[in-house]
């Protein structure tokens, strides 16, 4: 989102085409965020993120595919209107998918994720990771997309079905959960459970109690 632009233009957009793809896709990003506060409460936070991954992974290897037959590793070659107009609407796609579902979820569940206790240092730490890794990409996505040319689309989407297959795993879901009860849907977690103390479920339980 940050080198829309360039990156259009890099794929052989007119100046103002590419203007006009990063406008589209930033409109794309906001009414898809608007689904995410609609539908987040309906279908759980889980599927949001199963199924915007594997949106964003399909269409990652799509663009990376399309730039590859087109430009090659040479990096030569010239988008036909009809293979640009593909290449936008598989980014676009792309945006929908991340604004829906990791864009919104990676702010709202740190948030709902940890037990009181620790919820402050928890979400400061998660704050942090993430600007720390948005200013490394930024600084770094342009000499990637040279060097790496198509491949770079390959490479993020290796990345996003790691993180896919890791909430798969390892993220519980948290819709209509109270902060207070946390501990208990981590204990009953296959994994985390064995980190969890018992009598770290048995205060939330009685805090729980307590408060009703």
């Amino acid at each position: 989102m940050f080198y829309a632009p360039v990156l259009f233009k890099t794929l052989g957009f007119a100046d103002d085409a590419s203007l006009m793809s990063a406008v589209v896709t930033g409109l794309v990003n906001v009414f898809a965020t608007a689904v995410s506060i609609v539908v987040v409460d309906r279908f759980g936070r889980r599927v949001l993120f199963l199924e915007g991954g594997i949106q964003m992974l399909v269409c990652q290897i799509g663009v990376g595919v399309l730039i590859a037959s087109v430009f090659g590793v040479s990096g030569n070659g010239t988008f036909s209107k009809e293979l640009g107009n593909l290449a936008l609407a598989l980014i676009c796609i792309y945006v929908a998918a991340f604004a829906w579902s990791w864009g919104p979820l990676g702010w709202l569940v740190p948030s709902e994720i940890h037990p009181m206790e620790i919820r402050s240092a928890g979400q400061s730490i998660n704050v942090s990771v993430n600007m720390f890794f948005t200013f490394v990409i930024g600084q770094l996505f342009l000499s990637m997309l040279c060097h790496m040319k198509f491949g770079l689309f390959f490479f993020f989407g290796g990345w996003v079905l790691l993180m896919t297959v890791f909430v798969y795993f390892f993220v519980p879901e948290t819709k209509n959960m109270p902060i207070e009860e946390m501990n208990r849907v981590w204990k009953a977690h296959w994994f985390w459970g064995k980190y969890i103390p018992d009598d770290a479920v048995g205060l939330s339980h009685k805090s729980s109690d307590h408060d009703a």
